[in-house]
């Protein structure tokens, strides 16, 4: 099934569960249709980091939405595979196309340089509020230990 929404009403991303086991979701809604991506925290991760230099070059957005979080439905449509993005100068928007993992359904959805930053920004802080990162490999630290591939084994592992 391929899903299409050209002017989203609402983009909504967040997390359920514990810290260390949370499923992060993606939820678009445009009018009564509403879609919800299960994603990785790094495809979440590497779209904020992406949108926001690609957003400098636009200039100042106007006024960003403030609630990003999560409508109570939250039973997946799709699990997200790889995610394309592209700019629109001349739009002033940021295109997104997620394929899901099975390829049979494709989401493909148009924002304005408004909600693109609002949801790069609920994005970082939702990835900050996760496990810190391990200063050596970048992997997050688990409170019952990590395991530091950097160490080679030859050191006890970070807590």
């Amino acid at each position: 099934m391929n899903y299409e929404f050209d002017a989203p009403d609402r983009v909504m991303v967040g997390a359920r569960g514990e810290v260390g086991n949370r499923l992060f979701l993606l939820q678009v809604r445009q009018g009564r249709r509403l879609v919800v991506v299960k994603c990785e925290k790094a495809q979440l991760q590497a779209f904020a980091e992406w949108v926001g230099p690609a957003l400098e070059s636009l200039g100042r957005p106007g006024h960003l939405p403030e609630d990003l979080a999560l409508e109570p439905e939250y039973s997946p449509d799709l699990v997200a595979g790889d995610i394309a993005v592209a700019l629109d100068e001349e739009g002033r928007a940021v295109e997104m196309t997620i394929e899901s993992v099975d390829e049979d359904s494709t989401l493909h959805v148009r924002l304005s340089a408004e909600w693109a930053g609002a949801l790069a920004i609920a994005i970082t802080r939702l990835v900050q509020a996760g496990r810190p990162p391990c200063p050596l490999c970048g992997g997050p630290l688990d409170p019952r230990g990590h395991d530091c591939p950097r160490t080679n084994g030859h050191a006890a592992p970070l807590r």
